[in-house]
């Protein structure tokens, strides 16, 4: 018990007894200094006048680099330049090709070819290749009917009565009293070569059809790819029968036909009763 009194004295100024309030506001007032009850004063912010120092490396990926206009403006300026720039050719340049005009003179009879092509004004397509040749049967080199009939059963669909609708000629042109002649190749990648194959393949029917050992006089020219194309446009000639004659007997050639059968010969005693 002395040792626990003695304990209590050594320890009595850390369990001085202090008196609390129950409202907080009365002891905040009853401790609070004069010094601090004073009002304050303001406090006076002297502004810094001196320029704000940007670093512009930050900003570099944000700020337009020398841009005062939106990309679309600027897409339709350059429009405009392309426009002004083709006008300035038109005014000075296309006056000297004048100097390079030369008249026109149509084919004659030497040069009866009318070859077409295909463009897409320097863009590389498939169909650039291809071409076409049309020529009217009259002026190529036969060297009579019998040669101009053989060359029409020789060329098949490929010949027609009418100019084609594509060829670049009219049916009141010369030279379409015997039909077209019409061939397009796109084969071969370069169109030289198309060109050489189809120039190639007329001289080969042109020699086929001059060589009269066998004149295909008997058969006759096939219409049909003529006819079923009216069928398909269906402009009044798909009408059975109206676009040519019904076919009979007399169109045959005799040779195809089978041979008649003799007549049966009636016995005098047979008779109806």
């Amino acid at each position: 018990m002395a040792l626990a009194r003695s304990s209590r004295a050594a320890f009595a100024p850390f369990f001085r007894s202090k008196h609390f309030h129950t409202c907080s506001v009365l002891a905040a007032r009853a401790n609070a200094s004069p010094a601090a009850t004073a009002p304050k004063a303001k406090r006076v912010v002297v502004p810094n006048l001196e320029p704000f120092e940007l670093d512009e490396e930050i900003f570099e990926d944000q700020l337009p680099q020398d841009d005062d206009a939106p990309e679309p403006t600027h897409k339709y300026l350059q429009q405009q330049r392309n426009v002004l720039y083709y006008l300035r050719l038109i005014e000075h340049e296309m006056p000297k090709l004048v100097a390079y005009r030369k008249p026109f003179v149509p084919p004659d009879a030497s040069q009866p070819l009318i070859v077409r092509s295909i463009s897409y004004g320097g863009e590389p397509h498939p169909a650039a290749a291809k071409r076409t040749i049309v020529v009217p049967v009259a002026r190529l080199p036969l060297k009579n009917e019998q040669a101009i009939h053989k060359f029409k059963v020789l060329a098949g669909v490929r010949w027609t009565p009418d100019p084609p609708t594509d060829s670049g000629l009219g049916p009141e042109e010369g030279g379409g009293e015997h039909g077209y002649f019409k061939i397009s190749v796109e084969d071969f990648p370069k169109a030289a070569m198309n060109l050489k194959w189809a120039s190639d393949t007329i001289d080969r029917l042109l020699a086929a059809a001059n060589d009269l050992t066998e004149t295909f006089s008997d058969i006759p020219v096939d219409t049909r790819h003529i006819e079923a194309r009216i069928r398909k446009a269906k402009k009044g000639g798909h009408i059975y029968g109206r676009q040519t004659h019904r076919p009979t007997l007399k169109d045959f050639p005799k040779e195809w036909l089978p041979a008649p059968k003799p007549q049966a010969i009636a016995e005098p005693g047979a008779s109806s009763s």
